[in-house]
């Protein structure tokens, strides 16, 4: 997968889920590919710790890295739910990892991430259960052959996870599609015959799916199947210093992905998560409300800007990031549901930027090059 932009989390992360398997001697729920402990270990990471195993002849020591920053515990929930026999609905505003926590479970629990239905208005019960090749089924009648299994139909076969990301996106008849698997663990195909009709769930299977709440286009989902998922809220990083070693970190990476060199100072990461912090939150550390846009200004365009801003130094610049390559970047984040949007980061600048310029030469810059904001 060398040329592929975004390989899954089983292929980037192949060589922790080697070592933390071969050192995984705790019980495993039926259909696992590791237990709850380890799971848990590869969300979490082992703490700077470096995990020994065989590769060939030789022996290899590997770190496991913390992919998940935010409420450990409830990565101790979601993990308990998975085990068990209701699905997991991680709900929360846009871009807390909702959709990377579900694909980190699905690749450490099922060893495959990229067995995922994507909801949208226009999904259809067919894309939920199966479908079926028309020419086959003409030519040939119902047959397992004519059928085309969905992702949930090789999840309920194979026994394993199968992730519904933006499953409140789907009309609520679509999405009620799933309380009978849910219920009974079980897909009934009417066109076929005998055994072939009931396709029941193998050890391993279970629903990830993930919700947002404050898009657009959201549809309510009805009683009967939120009672079979058990819901955990990802909420935004509350600790600054902890989302700014995120961000860093993050930007830092996908930069590297893009091929890019640029240098980021700590002291430009800190600026920018303080601005979306102050944003997000609607009052800064010194205590002075901002009004708050109508865009979720989440970690994750906190990271968009970031690696925005070093693909504009490698490219634009000499390949240092400045603040006014933030601000440069800022405003696409910003200004993307409400005019009035620009207004209030223009506020943001000339009352808490303006204030922590007489004191930082680094926040100076950055409110010298408001400009880019008109």
């Amino acid at each position: 997968m060398a040329n592929t932009v975004r390989p899954p989390a089983e292929v980037r992360y192949a060589d922790e889920l080697k070592a933390i398997a071969a050192n995984d001697p705790h019980p495993k729920p039926p259909g696992w590919k590791l237990s709850p402990r380890a799971v848990r270990t590869f969300i979490l990471g082992s703490q700077g710790e470096a995990l020994s195993h065989k590769q060939g002849r030789k022996t290899i020591k590997t770190a496991i890295t913390q992919k998940f920053y935010g409420d450990d515990a409830l990565i101790d929930r979601g993990v308990v739910t998975l085990a068990g026999n209701r699905g997991l609905l991680l709900v929360g505003e846009p871009g807390t990892a909702k959709s990377m926590l579900s694909e980190l479970f699905s690749a450490a629990i099922s060893g495959d991430s990229t067995n995922t239905i994507q909801g949208t208005a226009g999904v259809t019960e067919d894309q939920i259960k199966y479908s079926w090749n028309y020419a086959l089924l003409i030519a040939a009648g119902p047959s397992p052959q004519a059928l085309i299994p969905s992702p949930l139909y090789v999840a309920l076969q194979q026994g394993k996870l199968v992730r519904f990301e933006e499953i409140t996106r789907c009309p609520p008849e679509i999405q009620d599609s799933l309380v009978s698997v849910l219920s009974d663990k079980v897909l009934m195909v009417p066109e076929l015959d005998g055994a072939e009709r009931v396709l029941l769930a193998q050890k391993g299977f279970n629903v990830i799916a993930t919700a947002n709440i404050r898009d657009r286009g959201v549809n309510e989902m009805s009683s009967a199947l939120k009672r079979r998922f058990n819901f955990e809220t990802v909420a935004p990083i509350a600790d600054r210093a902890l989302e700014q070693q995120l961000v860093m970190e993050q930007t830092q990476a996908l930069l590297i992905e893009s091929e890019v060199s640029a240098a980021i100072a700590p002291d430009v990461i800190e600026l920018l998560v303080s601005t979306f912090h102050d944003l997000r939150s609607g009052r800064t550390a010194e205590g002075i409300v901002v009004e708050r846009p109508s865009t979720v200004m989440s970690t994750a365009e906190a990271v968009a800007v970031g690696v925005s801003a070093g693909l504009d130094a490698h490219y634009l610049g000499d390949g240092v990031v400045t603040s006014q390559h933030i601000v440069r970047n800022l405003l696409g984040s910003v200004l993307k549901d409400n005019p009035e949007d620009a207004k209030k980061l223009t506020h943001y600048f000339n009352v808490v930027v303006k204030s922590r310029a007489q004191t930082s030469p680094t926040w100076e810059a950055y409110y010298k090059a408001r400009k880019w904001l008109r």
